[in-house]
């Protein structure tokens, strides 16, 4: 039986930095893989260049960000549109998922494994973008 591991990139938006994360379908696990610059949520388009050409990803996992009850807040079209840009720059496929909360967690594990130090090294986005493709893994079994 021939099994087909495919590389995912998570993103966690956001209009001064966007988190990307790595993960791949064998094992279903995500991982930090790095953050970029954005300016009015348009990312270093070089730079993510850059990581698509070096990981060759199969497909792509943005956050939205949502309201505790499920509504859209202010930023969430912009998140979409994100997503669209991908999928038009990259011909890739574009995967949307629920984000609530991981901002938060992922400030929490952070700060459990290095305090205050630990948030002010950029870290926050790409844990937030490993928590998204992790949940999105564990939502889409394949």
């Amino acid at each position: 039986m021939n099994v087909i591991t495919r590389i995912l990139f998570g993103f966690d938006f956001g209009t001064k930095r966007i988190g990307v994360a790595i993960g791949q379908t064998l094992t279903q696990t995500a991982r930090p893989l790095d953050t970029l610059a954005a300016k009015n949520g348009v990312p270093d388009w070089r730079a993510l260049n850059k990581l698509i050409q070096k990981w060759r990803p199969d497909a792509l996992v943005v956050g939205i960000p949502l309201n505790m009850d499920g509504s859209d807040q202010p930023i969430s079209e912009q998140a979409r549109q994100f997503a669209f840009t991908l999928n038009q720059r990259y011909q890739l496929p574009v995967h949307e998922a629920d984000e609530r909360l991981t901002t938060k967690d992922a400030r929490e594990r952070l700060f459990q494994e290095g305090g205050y130090k630990a948030l002010q090294d950029g870290q926050v986005d790409q844990v937030a973008a490993q928590l998204i493709l992790q949940n999105w893994f564990n939502l889409y079994k394949e």
